[in-house]
Formats: C-alpha cells, sequence, structure tokens
C-alpha cells in the first residue's frame, strides 16, 4: 500500500468520521453483546457504575450503594438526570432495565445477557432515587454486570424493539442506522455528564455527593467538542487505511493492522495513540463435535501453534500473550505458573493426536477440522498463519470466512467446529468463567457457545460467587477458587487464549484528547475535540 501525505477534506465543523469494520448487532444495551453495539452504545447509554483505568468500579449514575445482608444490594441514583427526550431517569427505569432481563416475557427479549442476572429474584424502586435489588443467593459479580460496557439503563417500556431506535441519557443521542453502512449520533446538550466541570471532578479528588470518584475529568467547555458522529461500516481495512490517508475519515480504533499502522506512522495530518489493552483474543472450539471432544485433541491444536512467532509477525510485537481470559494484573488472574503450558511442539502434538486415535494418512494430515471467521483482515491474515503452523503437526484446516453478522449468527447458534473472535470488556471480571463455561450459560442464556461442561468448574463458580463476609477475606477466597476454574480450563482447554493486543487508534490531527482505555471503548470520544 503506497501511502502520501495529503490534505483532507473541509469538513463540518465538530463533526468526526469513525470507522466500524462491521455493523452493530443491536444498540439495544440489553440485547447487544458484539463490540460493535458496545462501543457505540456506550457513547448513548449510561451504566450504575464504571470501570476506572485500573477497573476499579466508581459511582457513575449511582452516587453510592450498599448491600445491608448478602441477598440484597441499594443503589443511590444520581438526581437531575434525563433521558435524550427529556424524562427525567429514574428508579423505575432502572428497575424496567434489570426486569427486562431477568423475566423475558416483560418486554419480549430474548437476551444473552439474561444469564448474567441470573441470580436476581427481582428489583423494585423504594423512592424515586433508590434502586434495591433482591438477590435469589449471593453473587459478587452483580456489580459488575451493571458496569459499562455491559450495562446501560433504558426508559421503563422499552421492548424488544428498542435496539431500532435507542434512547439513553449518555453524551450522544441516535439519529439513524442503514445497515452495512452507517450509524450517526448526535451531541446530546442535557447530559449530566457534560455539566461536570474538570474543576470539580480532577482526577483522584472525591465527587460531590458521591462515595467515590469519576474515572475521568469531563466538561472541557472552552474546546470544540465533537457535536456528530458517524460510524462508517468499511469490512475492508485497506479501504480505511486509505480512508484516514485521504482525510475522509478521523478515527479508526483497534482497526488497521499492524502493518497498516506503520505505515501510516508518517503520514501528514495523522497520529497514533496507543497503550495496553484488555480485550482478548481467542480460539473456541465446539467440544460437543464428534471430532473434539477429546482433550487431547484440543491440547494438540494449541501446542502446534507458534503464538511468539505471530505476535511477532503480525503484531510487530504490539500485544502480550495470554494464557487466561483475564487481562494481566486482573486480582483473579491465575499466573503463568499455575497453568498448564502449550508452548510451540508440533511433535508432541503430533503425539497426541497419534494417542486419540488419529494415525497419519499417507499425506500425513491426522485431522480435517473447520476454522470460522469474519471477513476482519486481521483475522484472516491469523486464519492462514494458524492454518500452515497447524498442518505441520498434521492438522488441516479449512477455512470459512463471512460477514460478522452471519459468522457471528452461526457462533451463537453452535454451528461450528472452532472460531476465531476476542473478548470485548466483559473478561476484565472473573464471571466471563460463568458467562463463557457455565452449564447454565449455553445460548440465548450466556455465551458457552462451545458447549463446554464441567461439574467441578461450575460448583467452584458458584462458590466464588456466593463468598461473603469482609472484602479482604472474600476475595482471597474467590482468587483461590477462581485460579482452580483455569486451572481446569487450561487442562482440558475449551478454548485457547491467545493473546492481548494494545489498544491502536489512528486519527487525524484535527481530534485531539484521545486517551484510549484498555478495554477498547470509545469512551475517548466523550472528551475529545476538534479543531
Amino acid at each position: 500500500m503506497a501511502i502520501a501525505g495529503c490534505h483532507g477534506p473541509v469538513r463540518e465543523a465538530g463533526t468526526v468520521v469513525v470507522l466500524l469494520e462491521s455493523s452493530p448487532n443491536n444498540l439495544d444495551p440489553r440485547q447487544g453483546t458484539d463490540a460493535q453495539s458496545e462501543h457505540v452504545g456506550g457513547l448513548i447509554f449510561d451504566a450504575l457504575v464504571k470501570k476506572d483505568e485500573h477497573y476499579n468500579l466508581v459511582p457513575w449514575l449511582a452516587t453510592s450503594w450498599e448491600q445491608p445482608d448478602a441477598l440484597t444490594w441499594v443503589f443511590h441514583l444520581r438526581d437531575g438526570v434525563r433521558f435524550q427526550d427529556g424524562r427525567p431517569l429514574e428508579a423505575a427505569d432502572v428497575v424496567w432495565t434489570i426486569e427486562s432481563l431477568i423475566e423475558p416475557k416483560l418486554a419480549g427479549l430474548i437476551s444473552a445477557k439474561s444469564g448474567a442476572f441470573a441470580t436476581v429474584d427481582h428489583a423494585e424502586a423504594r423512592d424515586r432515587l433508590t434502586v434495591v435489588v433482591r438477590m435469589k443467593r449471593p453473587d459478587a459479580g452483580l456489580l459488575f454486570n451493571l458496569s459499562d460496557g455491559l450495562f446501560g439503563v433504558v426508559p421503563r417500556g422499552a421492548g424488544s424493539d428498542f435496539g431500532l431506535h435507542p434512547m439513553g441519557s449518555g453524551p450522544f443521542r441516535f439519529v439513524s442506522q442503514v445497515q452495512d453502512k452507517d450509524v450517526v449520533l448526535e451531541r446530546f446538550d442535557g447530559c449530566w455528564s457534560d455539566s461536570l466541570q474538570a474543576s470539580e471532578w480532577r482526577p483522584g479528588a472525591p465527587a460531590p455527593g458521591n462515595s467515590g470518584q469519576l474515572p475521568y475529568a469531563s466538561g472541557q467547555k472552552d474546546r470544540a467538542m465533537i457535536q456528530r458522529l458517524r460510524f462508517e461500516v468499511v469490512p475492508d481495512t485497506i479501504t480505511s487505511a486509505l480512508e484516514l490517508q485521504k482525510g475522509t475519515a478521523d478515527v479508526a480504533s483497534n482497526v488497521l493492522t499492524p502493518d497498516m499502522v506503520y505505515a501510516l506512522r508518517d503520514v501528514a495530518g495523522l497520529a497514533t495513540t496507543s497503550g495496553a489493552g484488555s480485550n482478548v483474543w481467542y480460539l473456541n472450539f465446539n467440544v460437543a463435535d464428534p471430532a473434539l471432544r477429546d482433550k487431547r485433541v484440543r491440547q494438540a491444536v494449541a501446542l502446534a501453534m507458534d503464538r511468539p512467532a505471530i505476535v511477532a509477525a503480525l503484531w510487530r510485537g504490539e500485544a502480550r500473550l495470554a494464557d487466561t481470559l483475564l487481562p494481566p494484573g486482573d486480582w483473579a488472574a491465575a499466573t503463568d505458573a499455575e497453568l498448564a503450558q502449550y508452548p510451540h511442539d508440533p511433535a508432541r502434538a503430533a503425539a497426541l493426536l497419534q494417542a486419540a486415535g488419529l494415525p497419519a494418512g499417507r499425506d500425513g494430515i491426522r485431522l480435517h477440522l473447520t476454522l470460522k471467521i469474519s471477513t476482519d483482515e486481521t483475522t484472516r491474515l491469523l486464519a492462514m498463519v494458524l492454518q500452515q503452523q497447524l498442518r505441520a503437526a498434521g492438522i488441516e484446516i479449512q477455512i470459512r470466512s463471512a460477514e460478522f453478522g452471519t459468522f457471528y449468527a452461526d457462533v451463537t447458534h453452535g454451528a461450528f467446529q472452532m472460531y476465531l473472535l476476542k473478548w470485548v470488556g466483559s473478561n476484565e471480571d472473573p464471571d466471563i468463567f460463568r458467562y463463557m463455561y457455565g452449564a447454565g450459560s449455553f445460548p440465548p442464556k450466556g455465551a458457552n457457545r462451545g458447549h463446554y461442561v464441567n461439574a467441578r468448574g461450575d460448583a467452584l463458580l458458584a462458590q466464588a460467587a456466593a463468598e461473603s463476609g469482609p472484602a479482604a477475606v472474600v476475595q482471597a477466597r474467590r482468587r483461590t477458587e477462581y485460579v482452580e476454574v483455569q486451572q481446569i480450563l487450561a487442562d482440558e482447554a475449551p478454548t485457547i487464549p491467545l493473546w492481548f493486543p494494545d489498544n491502536v487508534v489512528v486519527h487525524t490531527r484535527r481530534l485531539h484528547g484521545v486517551a484510549p482505555r484498555g478495554d477498547g471503548s470509545f469512551d475517548f470520544l466523550r472528551d475529545a475535540w476538534v479543531r
């Protein structure tokens, strides 16, 4: 790809064009589980609590909360928050949002997110600004499931078609969406968080009326804040790079391949901002498939991979190897020493396949498998590399790619042997293990798409969720239980965690204040400004 500097076109003041690889599947925060839905929806909706840069949970719509007992949570809401149609956001709206997730008949929803609230018995409004959540059993992961990226408060009465005309309380309001073309948002001038002054909400200072701190300062009124966002769907990464080069697009967040980012580094008018990321790439198996039921086959696939070589070649070293889905530094993450390791070893992989009753044919092939992927360029390149690496161990891979909507439908319906995907945000809390591997989390109630079942793992997950007592003691007990869960998963290999890529945002220099978060969200667009 030839890259040359050029002057971008004149664009309407305050308008920023953001590139997406695919359309959001559903902008209803109760139903959208893909990365695009969560990222775009995160600008339309607000959660009860927000993750700071260290993934600690801090006040947002809820100014404070307490647990009078193990089965009761009480949330105190911020006063003066309004939806984008002017209606006040109150406890009844939070109750409706939660109740519509735990009672499908209420709003006609069938949502994979319902599994995250399976421990909730009901929610009630004690008064206009107080929400009480009653639990069936203790669940230490509830607060995380009420945080940004996973949860957004919708107006009471919002039904199953709410994603066609979403309306929240966030800094941008929905204007339009054309599938596979674009999504348009406009600044919501009445947004409560835009009124917060940097002098009032400086990092490290207690937020007035809150029990904690806001994750960032807001309200830079002396700057030209973004007034309009157009999310343009461009599945082809080369086209995306050219759009940035020409200046017809302003932002590509984790869209371009590392080689393209490198090629654009000296283009006039463009800048690159990056930092360590928490999103994890992984290869998932359908363990119900006859060819993949034996864990030795799955272990062989792991051993046939040369992950360090892939990180060096495809990611230009801008990624950290993963042995678990939890990001490095997470309090519940197992260490390398605590987990089974799968270094690149094709000979050992072949021996495992032989032991599993899969002798080599005349062509050296022992096993034929199908790998499903989206049309994303990085994923396509990765699949081709894996195809070559696994063949050396006697595993022939057929790659089947489809546009994201079709691919994701196959994944959620279990129509795959293996697939490549990444977790965005949800893997920052150990509840990811229940959501992805719990026996009660088969779609549509969760993301156990590979139909993995382990009774010991389920018992440990239930035990970890039910721990109660002093916070430090509870966290220590839960870590012990979650480490054992990760040890089971590392041994049985229903999933192969691959790596944590750095967050890389390539943007035009007319956009300022770009500060990517670890989870790769679009939160930086809340406070970025244009010139």
